[in-house]
């Protein structure tokens, strides 16, 4: 793992590793991400638990400009954060686990609708039209998009040192 903190890999490269000491440094590495998300692109952020995914959004949503406090989605689903500055992208954040996407119906399926459930949330913002950020949703929020970026976080017991790999995928 590539851990070179004066040198970290740079998130314009199509996979990488960093090491986050601190939660400052994994809202500053989701800033960091949101310099290249453009409207339209899906972010799936995997992990367990008090790994980092909410700090990482709220990150993501600073460095997009958007307009209130990015917190967990868990208990309304989805929250659709407008945009703070003119032409800036919309952001969605989503908590799959909630949603549905997470589980299968023992064919291979969704356990419940899913996809469908996000479509029914009526939201404001054309998912076109913003950022998409996916707590829990590795192995069923794909399907939202060609290409998406994968964000997986760990987070070391003994120090509390979080280290995340993402990976930017092409669906043929």
């Amino acid at each position: 793992m590539h851990t070179d903190r004066t040198h970290p890999t740079p998130v314009t490269d199509r996979t990488g590793t960093r090491e986050l000491p601190e939660v400052a440094d994994t809202e500053a590495f989701g800033a960091e991400l949101a310099t290249v998300l453009s409207p339209g692109d899906l972010v799936i952020l995997d992990g367990p638990l008090g790994a980092g995914k909410t700090a990482l959004a709220r990150g993501i949503g600073a460095g997009l400009g958007i307009e209130g406090r990015v917190t967990s989605p868990t208990f309304i689903i989805a929250r659709e954060h407008r945009p703070g500055r003119p032409g800036g992208p919309a952001m969605v954040h989503v908590d799959a686990y909630r949603l549905g996407l997470a589980g299968d119906d023992g064919e291979g399926g969704l356990a419940r609708g899913g996809l469908d459930e996000l479509d029914a949330l009526d939201l404001d913002t054309e998912l076109t039209d913003a950022v998409v950020v996916v707590e829990w949703g590795e192995g069923v929020a794909e399907r939202l998009a060609q290409r998406y970026l994968v964000v997986r976080l760990r987070r070391d017991v003994d120090t509390d040192v979080r280290h995340v790999e993402w990976e930017w995928v092409t669906e043929e």
